[in-house]
């Protein structure tokens, strides 16, 4: 996912350019296409949940895996990747990311079993984690004239809020019309192309041997995150092991903070988040997307499963969120002129806190002109937020320290999305299961796995059929509002805390500041 921090990193003068002339301008549409297929894919199997159950039968776990492995596993890596990219050169990095990530479209796509659909797509992180960080350089390298260079971008920030857009669209229209398969199976045609005109117009980059890359840090960062996401999600299931895990995840996070702060050349740079404004916009940054992405997930099955929906139409019926996004976007930079930084990020995080209100009285009876203006307040203000939070942190970075502000920018964002899915769908989980109780004429086995997920009930209800069919699917329904309402609740006290916490921390307008020390 491309933010406006990295944007603003990638902005600031540079590395001399290898590539000049028109061909930058298909440098630009290579990398577009690039960000395209990462950001579609990080919404996209949102959608085909219902039809993956079906097909593959995950547990509540597995389930969680497979949708939020991705974002895990690109969240700890793009640091340590960006450092690979400055060391032994972008354009190999990039092409290696696509290797990669075409390999595990192919396998996601026929995967026979929940462990290794999750495989997969932990190996699709890795070739995001290695595409992202380095195309952002790359345009920089490209465009030296400033004002190229912020069309440049622009369009690459809007090919961004397109991805998120359409990825659920895509779903739909892939699971409508194949299976479930198709969401990873269209990544692989598409960079069949990708990868011999990148070989092509590419540009070399200088190579960066100087400073020291510190593997144990990397290796630090990833097993502390994925132990830590890890222990959430069994001990939300009530694995006893769930505890260890997460205890063993933050030791090894303390153990790497700590060694940032004695390395010479850390992979984190600690020290920005000295300045409160700073750790505020990356709190805010966090937080808002942990929000956003875990209700995506819990929306999106709430519409299919219990309204019953389509999975094009429960795309088509998100869309009022996803373009209230982009308008949010256009709007922010606005409002941060008129209003001041302090109104524009605590509004955003305000207008989207009361936005979420009018569901927590929903039951499974259908509210759609409701629900589509929930929807545009949710999306337009998350996105004034998220702009609004990446120009406090690009304005408490020094300039030589604004590459360092971006990665950990883009770090909170895809820590966000994973931590949103775990936390907030074990949390919907934990509150489903003991919410669906015994139904008459239906077997204790086929409970058991009724229990598992909303997913899980309909398939079992189909198996069933009749009336002991139909009674199943309506319990396992109200049962899914239930724990729906409890992870809006969360979330609504999650973005109302850090609405206040803005209004009283963050300065009312921002400003290009000194160094961070």
């Amino acid at each position: 996912m491309i933010t406006m921090g990295a944007v603003a990193e990638a902005t600031r003068d540079g590395s001399d350019p290898r590539a000049r002339g028109a061909g930058r301008w298909s440098v630009l549409i290579l990398l577009c296409f690039s960000l395209l297929l990462i950001a579609v894919d990080a919404t996209v199997l949102h959608i085909a949940v219902p039809a993956l159950t079906a097909a593959l039968e995950p547990s509540s776990v597995q389930l969680l895996w497979i949708i939020d492995v991705y974002s895990l596993v690109v969240a700890p890596l793009l640091l340590t990747f960006g450092t690979l990219g400055d060391r032994y050169g972008r354009k190999r990095l990039v092409l290696a990311g696509y290797l990669v990530f075409g390999a595990a479209s192919a396998a996601a796509a026929f995967a026979p079993t929940p462990l290794t659909l999750i495989t997969a797509r932990a190996f699709l992180g890795i070739g995001g984690a290695m595409i992202m960080p380095a195309t952002l350089s790359i345009i920089r390298q490209v465009f030296t004239d400033r004002r190229e260079r912020a069309i440049a971008l622009g369009v690459w920030s809007a090919v961004a809020a397109a991805g998120a857009a359409i990825g659920p669209l895509i779903g739909g229209l892939l699971v409508e019309h194949f299976w479930w398969g198709a969401v990873f199976l269209i990544n692989v045609p598409i960079l069949l192309v990708l990868l011999p005109s990148a070989a092509r117009i590419l540009p070399e980059s200088r190579r960066r041997a100087s400073q020291p890359w510190d593997a144990p840090s990397a290796l630090l960062s990833v097993l502390g995150i994925l132990a830590l996401a890890f222990g959430l999600k069994e001990a939300g299931s009530g694995h006893p092991g769930g505890v260890v895990a997460f205890l063993c995840g933050a030791g090894l996070l303390v153990w790497f903070v700590r060694r940032q702060r004695r390395l010479p050349f850390p992979l984190l740079d600690l020290g920005l988040f000295r300045r409160r404004a700073f750790s505020v916009g990356v709190a805010a940054v966090l937080l808002t997307v942990f929000a956003l992405v875990g209700l995506e997930l819990m929306l999106a099955q709430y519409l299919q499963l219990v309204l019953g929906d389509s999975p094009l139409g429960a795309a088509i019926r998100m869309l009022p969120l996803m373009i209230a996004s982009v308008a949010g976007g256009l709007a922010g930079a606005q409002l941060l002129r008129r209003v001041g930084l302090r109104a524009t990020m605590s509004g955003g995080l305000a207008l989207t806190t009361l936005s979420l209100l009018p569901p927590l009285g929903w039951g499974t009876e259908p509210h759609p002109l409701m629900l589509a203006l929930c929807f545009v307040g949710i999306g337009f203000g998350i996105q004034v937020t998220l702009l609004a939070a990446s120009d406090t942190i690009m304005s408490s970075a020094s300039e030589s320290r604004a590459g360092g502000a971006a990665a950990i920018e883009e770090t909170a964002y895809e820590l966000g999305a994973g931590l949103g899915v775990a936390i907030l769908g074990t949390i919907t989980t934990v509150v489903y299961a003991p919410s669906l109780a015994s139904v008459s004429g239906v077997s204790p086995e086929l409970m058991t796995l009724a229990r598992q997920s909303l997913a899980a009930a309909a398939h079992a209800a189909q198996e069933i059929g009749g009336a002991g069919g139909i009674a199943l699917l309506g319990a396992a329904r109200v049962a899914f509002v239930s724990g729906l309402h409890t992870t809006i609740m969360v979330s609504v006290l999650l973005l109302g805390a850090t609405a206040v916490s803005v209004a009283l921390l963050v300065p009312r307008r921002s400003a290009d500041q000194g160094d961070c020390d």
